[in-house]
């Protein structure tokens, strides 16, 4: 009895989940997500004010959703994910995982990030972000949003052709 109240709440969740993705399109710059960004957040709470960002980001962040989102186009993350944009949103979501990677020179948001910003290499990247450590995350604990960017588009080697 159980097995079937968990299917039967799955395949309600996951009815819930693409029905909200069909009234939230990603494509094109049509996006509707809060300051939580894209991700399954995103299609359970929308871009609804409020506290309520705080469980989508929180959703969000549960299992990598967001980076799969990102990666992948799905999650209310589509082609407006992408370039400066996507890439200032994905920072600004994840400033202190980010933060922490760039300390290692290395790791998942690196490499996401690296995508977003259609860089060649991610470890490149990874070297350039720890090199500048200090300026890019000039408190210690965030990445911050800005500093990252200039970085990302000073350093031609790194040719990250989605920033404008």
């Amino acid at each position: 009895m159980k097995r079937m109240i968990v299917a039967l709440a799955l395949v309600a969740f996951a009815g819930s989940a693409s029905a909200a993705q069909a009234t939230l399109p990603a494509k094109g710059g049509r996006s509707s997500y809060g300051p939580a960004g894209c991700g399954l957040g995103s299609l359970l709470f929308g871009d609804q004010p409020g506290l309520v960002q705080v469980l989508a980001a929180t959703t969000n962040g549960t299992f990598g959703n967001q980076t799969f989102g990102i990666s992948t186009g799905t999650l209310n993350c589509g082609d407006s994910a992408f370039g400066t944009k996507g890439a200032s949103l994905f920072i600004e979501a994840n400033k202190e995982a980010l933060a922490k990677d760039v300390s290692r020179g290395s790791g998942e948001t690196i490499a996401t990030l690296s995508h977003l910003a259609g860089c060649k290499d991610a470890e490149a990247v990874g070297v350039t972000l720890q090199k500048n450590f200090s300026t890019v995350v000039p408190d210690g604990s965030k990445a911050d949003v800005e500093k990252t960017l200039s970085t990302l588009k000073s350093d031609k080697a790194l040719a990250c052709n989605e920033l404008g």
